[in-house]
């Protein structure tokens, strides 16, 4: 449990550095140290293959891991306080689905390339990045179209597994009817990584994923009311409805933006919002939220990390890594689910 505010955040804000600097240092490619200095000072051009390791790959990898823990954590947080549900993560309503979705229909039904108003063609990782947000927003809007017509948040937590299991189902017969290059693509794609935003899409990768981190900042009130339960939160003054739509969107927006870029990984937002309960002893999103968003960080940055097979130049898949993490932390808090602050502050 946090005692003191000013050390802890002091300790976690060293953290980060540490585990970010490490993510520029430490790869596939040994590069020293000082070279790594240098570099990011803007100097050493001697070496253009490491400049281009550390600046072109390394760099926007760190970033992203950063920005897509932080949001997948928030994401996970907002969902487990909407629906009172403990095992809630941004995959459950569907929308992650949704953008396995519309990644499965450009790769296994279109191809490898698109055409948008029959003006633009794209390829390649674009092409996988807009029709995963678009998939994504499309479930969304389903989401909280629903959730005008439905007042239980739990009969809403109902519809979006259903909408889930129909999008699987549709990718199950694209599977099923695709040649076996297009399938493995697609497979690969869903293993997740960092990797996938390049400096020219970082700064939309950036002001999206901090649209969203800004957005749950300003719910903090609302999500300690809800804490309590609707009709206390509506006896304190809390618009409900409106408040569950801004909830639902927030987490869309996080959800679908991280997914595009990174592929669907898993258990960050499903456990980080545990372990930052577990540090502080309180369910209070006053500390909770800011603690969210550093562990997600720090935990993305850590598996990010792991994915780099010591002694070898080979790269493991991100959700080969990230149950490793998250998993325990899942078990441990079903096995202790009285003794951690959930619903109260």
């Amino acid at each position: 449990m946090i005692r003191n505010k000013t050390v802890f955040f002091s300790l976690a804000g060293l953290l980060l550095v540490v585990l970010f600097a490490t993510n520029l240092i430490y790869g596939a490619v040994s590069i020293p140290l000082t070279a790594v200095m240098s570099i990011l000072g803007g100097g050493d051009g001697s070496n253009a293959a490491w400049q281009h390791i550390v600046m072109l790959s390394r760099l926007p990898q760190a970033v992203t891991a950063l920005f897509a823990g932080s949001s997948l954590a928030v994401s996970g947080l907002l969902l487990q306080t909407l629906f009172r549900n403990p095992l809630a993560g941004p995959s459950i309503l569907g929308i992650s689905d949704g953008a396995n979705l519309g990644v499965a229909i450009m790769m296994l039904l279109l191809g490898n390339s698109f055409v948008i108003f029959s003006a633009y063609s794209l390829s390649g990782s674009m092409a996988i990045i807009i029709s995963a947000f678009v998939g994504a927003c499309l479930i969304l809007g389903v989401i909280i179209y629903f959730s005008t017509k439905v007042s239980s948040p739990v009969m809403l937590l109902i519809i979006g597994i259903m909408i889930g299991f129909l999008a699987s189902s549709v990718i199950s017969i694209l599977n099923f009817y695709s040649a076996a290059d297009r399938v493995r693509a697609y497979v690969m794609w869903g293993l997740g990584n960092f990797s996938g935003v390049s400096v020219d899409r970082m700064p939309f990768f950036i002001i999206a994923s901090s649209i969203g981190l800004f957005i749950s900042v300003m719910l903090i009130k609302p999500l300690n009311a809800l804490l309590l339960g609707e009709m206390y939160a509506s006896n304190l003054g809390v618009k409900v409805r409106r408040t569950r739509i801004i909830i639902l969107f927030c987490t869309g927006l996080l959800t679908a933006t991280v997914t595009a870029f990174c592929g669907p990984v898993s258990f960050i937002g499903l456990a980080v919002p545990h372990i930052a309960r577990l540090m502080l002893g309180s369910s209070n999103h006053n500390l909770l939220l800011p603690v969210t968003i550093i562990a997600g960080a720090a935990v993305a940055l850590l598996c990010n990390l792991l994915t780099v097979f010591p002694g070898s130049d080979s790269i493991l898949p991100l959700n080969a890594i990230t149950p490793i993490v998250g998993a325990p932390v899942i078990i441990y808090v079903i096995v202790n689910r009285k003794n951690i602050h959930y619903f109260n502050n």
